[in-house]
């Protein structure tokens, strides 16, 4: 485990039309919306919290990613901020820490900062930095046989006996994810062997643009089921 842990999340636009699709796909990718990590030492003290919105008026917000997450064109515009800045801090913070990242559907946040980075016309700088999901590490925890992964209130439940205060806000949502890591690393439910089984020989960047034809078909479903048991 790296000496800083930098936990992540998005809150995006709406869904990608199809997940093989290459960032330069026009009109397939979802927009990044909200911005937020918080950098932590591997012993659990924070160090530092960033939370941004993105203000470029390149977009628009679906009607169902705006009742998820409750953020309005008028609230971007008041508060938010250019994407290029914002992503030119998350660069600096990585380059400065040189941390682990780490989310809860992980994946999903990988492939929302590549493509804003893509947008952006910035270079992809996550190649060189391990990752974690908290979500594919603790599908023990799940009692739902036909579905193997816990959504991040179901394992804050788990785990604390209590839902998260604040859900779907990016900073909420990645203060919940570290409190959820921290506590199994205590528990010895995660530790440098079960990060190391989730590392694998290519980079971010490769893992997040090039993945195989069966792993995007697997995320796919996976994701497709999440977001059903969301609205039904």
């Amino acid at each position: 485990m790296r000496d800083f842990l930098l936990f992540i999340d998005t809150e995006a636009s709406g869904l990608p039309k199809d997940w093989n699709a290459p960032y330069s796909e026009p009109g397939n990718w979802p927009y990044n919306v909200q911005l937020a990590w918080i950098i932590y030492t591997r012993h659990g003290e924070e160090v530092k919290a960033e939370n941004h919105y993105i203000s470029d008026d390149d977009f628009e917000i679906s009607a169902a990613a705006g009742k998820i997450h409750g953020i309005t064109r008028a609230f971007l515009l008041k508060h938010g901020k250019r994407r290029s800045d914002v992503l030119t801090l998350l660069a600096d913070d990585l380059q400065q820490y040189k941390p682990m990242l780490i989310g809860h559907f992980m994946q999903l946040d990988l492939h929302m900062m590549g493509v804003a980075f893509y947008r952006a016309g910035l270079d992809f700088p996550l190649h060189e930095y391990p990752t974690f999901c908290t979500m594919e590490s603790t599908t023990f925890y799940s009692r739902n046989l036909r579905r193997r992964y816990l959504r991040l209130n179901e394992l804050h439940r788990i785990l604390f006996g209590t839902e998260p205060e604040q859900q779907h806000d990016a900073l909420a949502d990645a203060r919940a994810t570290a409190r959820c890591f921290f506590e199994l690393c205590q528990r010895g439910e995660v530790d440098d062997a079960v990060i190391e089984q989730q590392q694998h020989p290519k980079g971010i960047r490769e893992k997040a643009e090039s993945w195989a034809p069966g792993c995007l078909s697997a995320f796919f479903v996976i994701f497709v089921v999440l977001i059903l048991t969301l609205y039904w």
